[in-house]
């Protein structure tokens, strides 16, 4: 029996997999701690794994395997990943960014390496990267990205058949990327104006004053300063991909997360079109498509670390 955990800036997902398959068991999400000592994720995810235990009828001690797909970034403490993730450490922008602690990082993997006989964490991007690679959008394509558009913006990125991954496991940030010089927009990493804080579902009702959901039902009914936002979202979401493509000349991306999966019927033709429009002898021949396994990518993504 393993455990697959999915840590988001928003929530925290566990379940459980007996190792003959896709089958996921003792499924459970709460959102993401963010009060307390900067332990405080690390000691959620022990505790959801001994409940998700419970549920199922397994001792504890029978579950030595773990497969962690985490936002980031990650930096390295006496040799143990931690985490700096701008929509959880409130101690990287600052009070102004609103969260209710002062954490620089939050400590993950040493008290994860403790419990668990084998361990495997990576960037929640790389993570979903594989599981698309795996089974589903990405699979037989060894030019690639998979790229989520939710809370934040992340990305894993794969050139060659061969994922990258980066000094600290932190290829792929792409959300930090800076797409635009507008620099009203304060990105909880301390960035002001990147990509992330641009596009990212945090910030879209500091900037439109509507929750991502009720914006994108306002662009379907056909509201005008509704349709002029997801156009101008688009537009710096499109850049960004834009930029992947110009740089690791990428055969196609696939794109999950929760702005995009309720919405991609408003806003696929829009970035494919953003994408399109520049630089063709390095654009034409890059699709971009929907993940294959749509919302429950996260869940895929832990699971996909352990096989």
């Amino acid at each position: 029996m393993r455990a697959c955990i999915d840590i988001g800036g928003t929530k925290v997902s566990v379940s459980l997999n007996d190792g003959s398959g896709l089958g996921l068991i003792a499924q459970r999400g709460e959102p993401t701690a963010k009060t307390g000592s900067n332990d405080a994720v690390a000691r959620q995810v022990l505790r959801m794994v001994d409940e998700a235990c419970a549920e199922a009828g397994v001792a504890p001690d029978a579950v030595q395997a773990a497969g962690v797909a985490s936002c980031g970034p990650f930096v390295l403490v006496d040799g143990r990943i931690e985490i700096a993730a701008p929509n959880i450490c409130g101690g990287l922008a600052g009070p102004a960014r609103g969260l209710p602690n002062d954490w620089t990082t939050a400590v993950l993997e040493a008290p994860l390496a403790r419990r668990f006989a084998r361990l495997r964490l990576e960037n929640d991007g790389i993570a979903a990267l594989e599981a698309e690679r795996r089974w589903g959008a990405l699979q037989g394509v060894d030019d690639c990205a998979y790229v989520t558009w939710s809370t934040g913006v992340g990305t894993g990125l794969c050139v060659g058949g061969r994922v990258l991954r980066g000094k600290h496991g932190n290829a792929g940030h792409a959300g930090h990327m800076f797409v635009s010089d507008d620099d009203r927009a304060l990105c909880g990493c301390g960035n002001v104006g990147d990509l992330e804080a641009l596009v990212g579902g945090t910030f879209l009702k500091s900037r439109f004053g509507l929750e991502a959901a009720a914006l994108m039902q306002h662009a379907r009914d056909g509201d005008a300063p509704a349709l002029a936002a997801v156009d101008t979202l688009c537009r710096l979401m499109g850049r960004g991909l834009y930029n992947l493509v110009a740089a690791l000349d990428l055969q196609r991306i696939s794109i999950g997360g929760s702005v995009f999966c309720h919405n991609r019927e408003l806003l696929l033709p829009r970035l494919q079109a953003e994408v399109g429009r520049h630089l063709k002898p390095l654009t034409s021949g890059c699709e971009l498509v929907p993940a294959g396994l749509g919302e429950r990518v996260g869940d895929y993504a832990a699971l996909a670390l352990l096989d």
